[in-house]
């Protein structure tokens, strides 16, 4: 190879230097890209911003929910035969499947709602084998929180599982076994297996899954007697309150805190009136729901003639559905103490109940501490001692 000239040299280090120039100075860039891009900004400030959506999404209080539940099928056996070098008859080595995931409801204190479901369940399934006699992965069980005192049952009405303490748990469907492989069958009679067993399907299941605890108090009074005004005064919860009857179609909970951490629910019944045990007004799914509250607190509206006759309706609607209901735990709560003529009739509700009466404004929230002293008491007394034991 001829050597290389002085002057190609030079002409070479030229070339460099204006390459590492080129690369050190920043080119000049055209003035139209300036006025481009001032009005691109003027134009950003001056276009209105998109609002933002004012809707609010309403969560529902979900105690009843009907689904279908699959476990996980297991992985299929694998049918294989080893090839080795300077070894003619290797013999079979398909490995085993994997076993498929169960499906289990775990109790939890971190879920008061059964809104969290699918409609379809389904579990992992297992992972079929291959050569060398490995094995197939078995499948991770599927667990889902449910809240404590949920009962599953099957279509046909079969209890399986009654989940009452924390951390208990039910399966409700169980995963398919695993599929065998052809090494599997390998035996002195049978040198060369050539079959393979398919994994097992899991189980497919309808279930009914409903609260029996909805709530450890229950607001139960007539429609307009101020149920949703109460729950939204003595919690942060905020159901529907308007001046017309039923406002209230779905049952919403609240949580009511206390000053040493304890927290009680308070579940805001949908009004109930005359012939609900029939299914008159908004049926008898809502005197299911009263079935589920360990406490109740009758709401009585101040602004009615007799308010102890209201009492009396709600109590024979209540033992009609089940008897003894309207005998749990219980505080009366005289509504719209804030009108006038509602002291006299307090003193005339006290003298025909002979009962524990307490009077409050849930509009303007006066007398909410000794209702909410009660409260405690009962929970104390009848709720916590149970959930103790």
């Amino acid at each position: 190879m001829a050597p290389m000239s002085l002057f190609s040299m030079q002409v070479i280090r030229q070339v460099h230097s204006v390459k590492l120039w080129l690369k050190m100075k920043p080119m000049p860039r055209p003035p139209w890209l300036a006025i481009y891009r001032n009005c691109s900004s003027i134009h950003k400030v001056l276009k209105p911003k998109k609002p933002k959506g004012q809707t609010h999404k309403v969560k529902h209080f979900v105690d009843y929910k009907n689904v279908v539940v699959k476990a996980g099928s297991g992985g299929d056996g694998c049918m294989s035969f080893a090839r080795e070098p300077c070894k003619e008859w290797a013999g079979p080595d398909g490995g085993d499947g994997g076993n498929g995931g169960h499906v289990i409801f775990q109790a939890s204190t971190n879920c008061k709602s059964l809104a969290h479901f699918k409609s379809v369940i389904n579990g992992e399934n297992g992972i079929k084998g291959g050569p060398k006699c490995c094995h197939g992965r078995n499948a991770e069980h599927t667990y889902l929180e449910v809240p404590i005192g949920t009962i599953v049952k099957t279509d046909s009405g079969t209890i399986i599982g009654d989940l009452e303490k924390q951390g208990q748990i039910c399966i409700v469907a169980r995963g398919g076994a695993g599929g065998k492989g052809n090494h599997f069958f390998l035996s002195n009679e049978e040198r060369a297996p050539t079959k393979a067993e398919e994994g097992a399907q899991g189980q497919l299941l309808r279930l009914k899954i409903e609260l029996r605890t909805m709530a450890h108090a229950g607001l139960i009074g007539f429609p307009n007697a101020g149920k949703s005004t109460l729950l939204r005064a003595i919690s942060r919860a905020r159901p529907k309150v308007a001046a017309y009857p039923f406002t209230t179609l779905n049952p919403h909970v609240g949580i009511v805190e206390y000053d040493d951490y304890e927290q009680v629910s308070v579940a805001d019944i949908p009004g109930l009136i005359k012939g609900a045990h029939m299914n008159y007004g908004l049926g008898i799914s809502f005197l299911r729901h009263i079935q589920r509250c360990a406490c109740l607190l009758y709401v009585l509206d101040l602004a009615a003639e007799e308010p102890w006759v209201q009492l009396e309706d709600l109590k024979f609607e209540l033992e009609q559905y089940e008897t003894g209901l309207s005998e749990r735990p219980h505080v009366i709560v005289g509504n719209k103490a804030d009108l006038p003529g509602a002291e006299e009739k307090v003193m005339e509700l006290r003298k025909n109940v002979q009962l524990p009466v307490i009077a409050i404004s849930a509009k303007y929230r006066r007398g909410m501490e000794p209702l909410l002293d009660y409260l405690y008491m009962m929970y104390n007394q009848h709720v916590k001692k149970s959930i103790s034991h």
